[in-house]
């Protein structure tokens, strides 16, 4: 792409004139018991977000040009306290410690504070989020199943997400929305603590690794228009931040013991805690089962560690560590008959695929003032997946021994972002401008040949016993990704604002290798053999830009928009493997478009709660599947190639009430009613085929879009015990392009997915020390699936788990 003259735009961005605030406010923070000082308690402006936090000593320290302000002082383990302070001010605050009989109740309604605290500012660290549609899982308050990383519970605030469900495991995290593929949460930029945790951002951009739920503190999701400052992707953000190190104690230690239906048992236990300037966070993760069907039994190890140094009040340093081996037993897929005949039947004695995902990172913090911040961090992943089995796209074939389909991809990538944020002034108005770069170096291999013709999980090549497999491959390729992105926040009056923002993006991707080729005789006899050879590079270069809009009329009713372009590179992987049930067009291209985004969103005096948007997204050169004759043996199978244009509009709408304060429950009492719901309608608005050889039609339905999707949930509370009541809807979508409603027993890969309901219900209860928590899953027992998979773990019908049980006992020391 020609990049155009952007002078004026980039002008905008580079005023450097900051401006000293003119009011300076510090103190000192100290324990109302012991008088000692207390280390990180975050202090905030009630109306702007995080201002700052202590150091070592207690003491803070922040300019600002508000003359009166009212400042929030909080710290997990001391009562909240707020003050207002007018100009120059030196203040000390004594924080009460909370006493150790918290009902489950009272730290319910404190985590409920630190939400209305906590939800994302126009600016956090050195990110921007002003005019964005922003979303905020808090994790532990969401009374989910978080031994088994229950999707479905955990994200049932966020609007408008699709979500394959099936594993019992929760082992990868499957996620869509607004018609993106939710296979291996693909179409989202997905980050632990900032860094990126997929296997490759742009040459193959799926997450087999997941973090364990129970060592989350949140999830934050950004929709279309973080393109701009995290990743190209249409879906937008996905970040899971972890837990953070206990503050004020040296030792803490947590551990979780889940047993379940299934066989199913997982032990998750963390330490963590704050010595001088010495911090620490760290967990082992330990899951098996049996699964809900036969040959689904899996085996999951995932540890995590963090440490930190303080240097200063200024600067800090951080580092981390993640590994994730799991072995699963793949059950295979289904076709229609299959499902209705028993959907939870597996003919696949033989299907395995493992997981090793090692990612590291080490992160500098600096504030070069009050007004100026600076991150850099360096990433890496070294990591592995392999898959194993028999894949005939007739799933009604029983597997008939002999070699079995290998595939194996290696990911070993590393890079750095490094991101500049600084508050100033301009034209006597407040501003703020970010900068940043990110480099991105990827060395990925994928091979595909014959595995062994056991039943066991041994992922050796077996091409010494068979040299004549018919799907024999192996490629590298290497991607490098270079790019500058900037936003700026312009406050024109106090209430709103404009941000535009801009994105460069360099991308060179490649592909180098070989493929074994066979010609056959009637008997199955091999009769030649010879070798194709690939050697591609594909070099593009372009900008993304945006603007962001948001009018804060009260702290009831804020007006936000945005408009942002989106982009995503083909992933040669998906090229390069062979596939019994669809192939891929060698000449398949990038998909660019852009995302809309209008909304209001608020609180009214604590009554309710509520984010309301209507969205539009426009892709040209969308992929999807089509009809097509699949070589080497010329069957009716599917194709992904560039389908056309579509477009997709829909409403999304998150309403929480706060029922306790609309019907004055006493303090002993919490309950809490959420709806979100989305409505969607899509179409093709053209088509790179001609209508007379392709299902393809100009109005066709857009795939993984269903029109209604409405989550709601009841939470209510008395003393320490805790309940939840949730139920899902989502109506029928299509799986591929030319909108096919399946049934058709040779190919199941695409079809409809019926409509399905599921209801889920949680309890818990606390004492002293002892937290006790259990549920039952699909309460209702509904049969169901949410996924019609092209390759592993089909291909075919994947269903969704039955009514299951599970009960988790936590110990806090």
């Amino acid at each position: 792409m020609i990049l155009k003259d952007y002078k004026l735009f980039f002008i905008c961005f580079l005023i450097a004139s900051i401006a000293i605030a003119q009011n300076k406010i510090s103190g000192t923070i100290t324990d109302a018991s012991s008088n000692q000082p207390i280390v990180n308690v975050e202090v905030y402006d009630k109306d702007a977000g995080l201002l700052t936090r202590t150091n070592a000593s207690g003491f803070f320290e922040f300019e600002i040009e508000k003359q009166n302000i009212t400042i929030v002082f909080f710290s997990y383990n001391y009562e909240v306290v707020e003050q207002a302070v007018t100009g120059n001010s030196t203040i000390d605050v004594k924080l009460v410690p909370l006493a150790e009989t918290l009902s489950e109740v009272e730290i319910s309604s404190r985590e409920a504070k630190v939400f209305a605290l906590k939800r994302l500012k126009d600016v956090e660290g050195t990110a921007i989020y002003a005019g964005k549609k922003t979303e905020v899982v808090l994790v532990e308050q969401s009374m989910a199943s978080l031994a088994s990383n229950n999707a479905r519970q955990i994200y049932s605030q966020v609007s408008g997400l699709n979500i394959y469900q099936n594993d019992d495991a929760g082992l990868q995290l499957n996620i869509g929305g607004r018609g993106l593929d939710p296979n291996r949460t693909a179409s989202f930029n997905t980050r632990q603590n900032g860094y990126d945790i997929s296997a490759d951002v742009l040459g193959y951009p799926e997450s087999y690794y997941t973090p364990a739920a129970e060592g989350l503190k949140e999830v934050q999701i950004i929709r279309g228009a973080a393109s701009l400052q995290y990743g190209t992707q249409f879906g937008g953000l996905v970040n899971f931040k972890m837990k953070e190190p206990n503050a004020t104690k040296p030792f803490e230690l947590i551990t979780r013991n889940t047993i379940g239906s299934n066989g199913l048992y997982t032990n998750f236990t963390s330490v963590s805690g704050t010595k001088d300037k010495l911090s620490y966070y760290s967990f082992f993760n330990y899951k098996k089962g049996d699964g809900f069907r036969d040959n689904s039994n899996f085996e999951s190890k995932n540890a995590f560690a963090h440490i930190g140094y303080q240097f200063n009040e200024k600067t800090k340093l951080t580092g981390e560590v993640t590994y994730l081996r799991y072995l699963a037993k793949q059950a295979g897929g289904l076709n229609d008959s299959q499902f209705e005949e028993d959907p939870y039947q597996s003919n696949r004695a033989r299907n395995w695929f493992q997981v090793d995902w090692l990612l590291y990172n080490l992160k500098l913090s600096h504030k070069f003032s009050e007004n100026t911040n600076f991150t850099f961090n360096a990433f890496g992943l070294d990591a592995n997946r392999t898959a194993l089995g028999f894949r005939n796209r007739r799933t009604d074939i029983e597997d008939p021994g002999g070699a079995r389909d290998l595939i194996s991809s290696d990911f070993n990538n590393y890079g750095f972002e490094t991101r500049l944020l600084s508050k100033y002034n301009v034209f006597n108005k407040d501003a703020t401008f970010l900068i940043g770069g990110k480099f991105y170096k990827a060395d990925n291999s994928y091979s595909q040949g014959p595995g062994s013709d056991g039943a066991d999980p041994n992922f050796d090549s077996a091409i010494n016993e068979f040299p004549f497999y018919p799907t024999q491959s192996a490629y590298d390729n290497p991607n490098l990704n270079i790019a500058v992105f900037g936003e700026n926040i312009f406050y024109v009056t106090d209430k709103f604002s404009v941000t535009p923002g801009a994105r460069f993006e360099f991308i060179k991707t490649e592909s180098i290798g070989s493929r074994q080729t066979f010609n056959f005789d009637g008997a199955g006899n091999p009769i030649d053999a010879g070798v194709e050879f690939q050697d591609i590079e594909n070099e593009r270069s372009f900008v993304l830009l945006g603007l962001g809009l948001s009018y804060k009329a009260s702290k009831a009713l804020e007006f936000y928009g945005n408009a942002s372009q989106n982009y995503r590179s083909i992933t040669f992987g998906d090229i390069n493997i062979v596939n019994p049930s669809n192939a891929v067009d060698p000449d398949l291209d990038d998909e660019s478009g852009f995302t809309l985004d209008l909304g209001v969103r608020g609180n009214i005096n604590q009554f309710v709660s509520y984010d309301a948007n209507i969205f539009g997204l426009f892709y040209n050169d969308r992929i999807g599947l089509i009809d097509a004759t699949i070589p080497p043996v010329n069957n009716v199978g599917k194709l992904r190639v560039n389908v056309g244009d579509a477009r997709i509009f829909g409403v999304e709408s998150l309403i929480d009430f706060n029922l306790k304060k609309l019907f004055n429950l006493n303090n002993k009492f919490s309950a809490n009613y959420f709806i979100n719901s989305s409505f969607v309608t899509s179409e093709y608005t053209s088509t790179n085929f001609d209508n007379t050889s392709s299902d393809v039609r100009v109005g066709n339905k857009v795939e993984f879009i269903p029109d209604v999707n409405i989550k709601t949930g009841l939470q209510f509370g008395y003393g320490n015990f805790l309940s939840n009541i949730q139920y899902t809807y989502l109506s029928s979508q299509f799986t591929d392009a030319g909108n096919d409603p399946g049934g058709d027993n040779l190919n199941s890969i695409v079809g409809t997915i019926p409509s399905y309901d599921v209801l889920d219900v949680s309890v818990s209860y606390k004492y002293k020390r002892f937290k006790l928590e259990a549920g039952v899953n699909n309460v209702l027992d509904n049969a169901y699936f949410t996924r019609r998979a092209t390759g592993y773990p089909g291909p075919g019908i994947i269903p969704s788990a039955n009514r299951n049980f599970y009960t988790t006992l936590q110990i806090k020391i």
